[in-house]
Protein backbone atom coordinates (compact mmCIF):
# COMPACT_ATOMS: atom_id res chain seq x y z
CA UNK A 1 0.00 0.00 0.00
CA UNK A 2 1.37 3.38 -0.96
CA UNK A 3 0.74 6.30 1.36
CA UNK A 4 2.02 9.82 1.86
CA UNK A 5 3.94 10.69 5.01
CA UNK A 6 3.03 7.63 7.05
CA UNK A 7 2.48 3.99 6.20
CA UNK A 8 -1.01 2.51 6.00
CA UNK A 9 -1.01 1.13 9.53
CA UNK A 10 0.08 4.50 10.91
CA UNK A 11 -2.74 6.28 9.04
CA UNK A 12 -5.20 3.78 10.54
CA UNK A 13 -3.79 4.59 13.97
CA UNK A 14 -4.32 8.29 13.23
CA UNK A 15 -7.94 7.51 12.32
CA UNK A 16 -8.40 5.50 15.55
CA UNK A 17 -6.85 8.23 17.68
CA UNK A 18 -8.97 10.88 15.95
CA UNK A 19 -12.10 8.88 16.73
CA UNK A 20 -10.93 8.63 20.34
CA UNK A 21 -10.49 12.40 20.47
CA UNK A 22 -14.03 12.80 19.09
CA UNK A 23 -15.40 10.59 21.92
CA UNK A 24 -13.28 12.46 24.47
CA UNK A 25 -14.71 15.75 23.22
CA UNK A 26 -18.25 14.31 23.50
CA UNK A 27 -17.46 13.57 27.14
CA UNK A 28 -15.66 16.87 27.81
CA UNK A 29 -18.41 19.17 26.58
CA UNK A 30 -21.22 17.47 28.53
CA UNK A 31 -22.64 19.42 31.45
CA UNK A 32 -21.86 16.71 34.00
CA UNK A 33 -23.53 18.54 36.84
CA UNK A 34 -26.69 18.75 34.74
CA UNK A 35 -26.48 15.09 33.75
CA UNK A 36 -25.73 13.77 37.25
CA UNK A 37 -27.57 16.16 39.57
CA UNK A 38 -30.50 17.43 37.51
CA UNK A 39 -30.88 14.52 35.07
CA UNK A 40 -30.90 16.79 32.03
CA UNK A 41 -29.38 14.34 29.55
CA UNK A 42 -31.70 11.45 30.32
CA UNK A 43 -34.71 13.81 30.53
CA UNK A 44 -33.89 15.09 27.04
CA UNK A 45 -33.53 11.53 25.74
CA UNK A 46 -36.82 10.56 27.41
CA UNK A 47 -38.57 13.39 25.57
CA UNK A 48 -37.06 12.27 22.25
CA UNK A 49 -37.96 8.61 22.92
CA UNK A 50 -41.55 9.48 23.92
CA UNK A 51 -42.12 11.14 20.53
CA UNK A 52 -40.30 8.48 18.52
CA UNK A 53 -42.22 6.93 15.62
CA UNK A 54 -40.90 3.43 16.37
CA UNK A 55 -42.64 1.72 19.27
CA UNK A 56 -39.54 -0.46 19.87
CA UNK A 57 -37.53 2.66 20.70
CA UNK A 58 -40.22 3.99 23.03
CA UNK A 59 -40.65 0.62 24.71
CA UNK A 60 -36.93 -0.05 24.96
CA UNK A 61 -36.33 3.32 26.57
CA UNK A 62 -39.18 2.80 29.04
CA UNK A 63 -37.88 -0.66 29.94
CA UNK A 64 -34.14 -0.04 30.13
CA UNK A 65 -33.47 3.65 30.76
CA UNK A 66 -36.54 5.22 32.41
CA UNK A 67 -36.48 3.04 35.56
CA UNK A 68 -32.86 3.97 36.30
CA UNK A 69 -32.17 7.49 34.99
CA UNK A 70 -29.31 8.31 37.38
CA UNK A 71 -27.42 5.08 36.67
CA UNK A 72 -27.94 5.49 32.92
CA UNK A 73 -26.60 9.04 33.06
CA UNK A 74 -23.37 7.69 34.55
CA UNK A 75 -23.26 4.85 32.00
CA UNK A 76 -23.58 7.23 29.04
CA UNK A 77 -21.16 9.88 30.28
CA UNK A 78 -18.45 7.48 31.45
CA UNK A 79 -18.84 5.21 28.42
CA UNK A 80 -17.87 8.18 26.25
CA UNK A 81 -14.83 8.84 28.45
CA UNK A 82 -13.79 5.17 28.41
CA UNK A 83 -14.19 4.97 24.64
CA UNK A 84 -12.13 8.10 24.12
CA UNK A 85 -9.28 7.00 26.37
CA UNK A 86 -9.32 3.42 25.07
CA UNK A 87 -9.07 4.53 21.45
CA UNK A 88 -6.47 7.25 22.04
CA UNK A 89 -4.24 4.95 24.07
CA UNK A 90 -5.04 1.89 22.00
CA UNK A 91 -6.05 -0.09 25.09
CA UNK A 92 -8.62 -2.85 24.59
CA UNK A 93 -9.09 -1.27 21.19
CA UNK A 94 -11.37 -3.85 19.54
CA UNK A 95 -13.67 -3.73 22.57
CA UNK A 96 -13.72 0.08 22.47
CA UNK A 97 -14.44 0.06 18.73
CA UNK A 98 -17.36 -2.37 19.07
CA UNK A 99 -18.67 -0.46 22.11
CA UNK A 100 -18.46 2.83 20.26
CA UNK A 101 -20.17 1.34 17.23
CA UNK A 102 -23.03 0.12 19.44
CA UNK A 103 -23.33 3.47 21.21
CA UNK A 104 -23.40 5.30 17.87
CA UNK A 105 -26.06 2.88 16.62
CA UNK A 106 -28.16 3.62 19.74
CA UNK A 107 -27.69 7.37 19.30
CA UNK A 108 -28.47 7.08 15.58
CA UNK A 109 -31.67 5.13 16.27
CA UNK A 110 -32.86 7.36 19.10
CA UNK A 111 -32.23 10.54 17.14
CA UNK A 112 -33.44 9.25 13.76
CA UNK A 113 -35.34 12.52 13.19
CA UNK A 114 -32.42 14.84 14.06
CA UNK A 115 -30.50 15.14 10.80
CA UNK A 116 -27.76 17.24 12.39
CA UNK A 117 -26.82 14.31 14.65
CA UNK A 118 -27.11 11.63 11.98
CA UNK A 119 -24.00 12.68 10.08
CA UNK A 120 -21.88 12.55 13.21
CA UNK A 121 -23.17 9.14 14.28
CA UNK A 122 -22.89 7.68 10.79
CA UNK A 123 -19.31 8.89 10.34
CA UNK A 124 -18.22 7.76 13.80
CA UNK A 125 -19.78 4.35 13.09
CA UNK A 126 -18.02 4.11 9.74
CA UNK A 127 -14.67 5.01 11.31
CA UNK A 128 -15.27 2.38 14.00
CA UNK A 129 -15.92 -0.29 11.35
CA UNK A 130 -12.85 0.63 9.31
CA UNK A 131 -10.62 0.81 12.39
CA UNK A 132 -11.97 -2.53 13.65
CA UNK A 133 -11.68 -4.53 10.43
CA UNK A 134 -8.29 -2.97 9.59
CA UNK A 135 -7.08 -3.86 13.11
CA UNK A 136 -5.95 -0.30 13.82
CA UNK A 137 -4.37 -1.32 17.14
CA UNK A 138 -1.32 -2.74 15.34
CA UNK A 139 0.48 0.60 15.52
CA UNK A 140 0.84 3.22 18.26
CA UNK A 141 -1.20 1.32 20.84
CA UNK A 142 -0.80 -0.17 24.26
CA UNK A 143 -2.49 -3.30 22.90
CA UNK A 144 0.41 -3.78 20.49
CA UNK A 145 3.03 -2.88 23.08
CA UNK A 146 1.80 -5.49 25.56
CA UNK A 147 0.83 -8.08 22.98
CA UNK A 148 -2.96 -8.00 23.25
CA UNK A 149 -5.06 -8.97 20.25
Amino acid sequence: MDAIGLDGAEWLAVLRIGLGLWWLESWRHKDKKGWFERGTGIAWAADVAAKHRWSAVRGGFETVVAPRPKAMAYVVVYAELALGLGLILGLLTPIALVGGLLLNALYFTLMIHDWAEQGQNAMMGLISLVALFAMSWQTWSLDHAIGLF
